[in-house]
């Protein structure tokens, strides 16, 4: 019981946020297709706890796994690594 469980952290971008105090990131990720060999894209959709409401979309954020805040929510923000140009 004296180790601790090592946190998840998962590098995004953020594609809403729209919500109050709630961010929607896209993870993506690259997978070899089974037969094929070739490498494809793939990308989920986790909806995240931004208490301050300080991310924009388009930011690419750090986000790790936490207690369940809501029913789709259980990721937190951990912190902005880039924000998204301003055109």
């Amino acid at each position: 019981m004296a180790d601790e469980k090592r946190v998840r952290t998962l590098q995004g971008r953020v594609i809403s946020d729209k919500m109050d105090k709630s961010i929607t990131v896209a993870i993506e990720r690259r997978v070899k297709h089974p037969v094929y060999g070739k490498y494809i894209s793939r990308t989920t959709k986790l909806h995240a706890h931004d208490e301050d409401n300080s991310c924009k979309t388009g930011d690419t954020v750090i986000i790790r796994e936490t207690r369940p805040v809501s029913k789709t929510k259980s990721w937190a923000l951990v912190e902005i690594v880039e924000r998204a140009e301003v055109i």
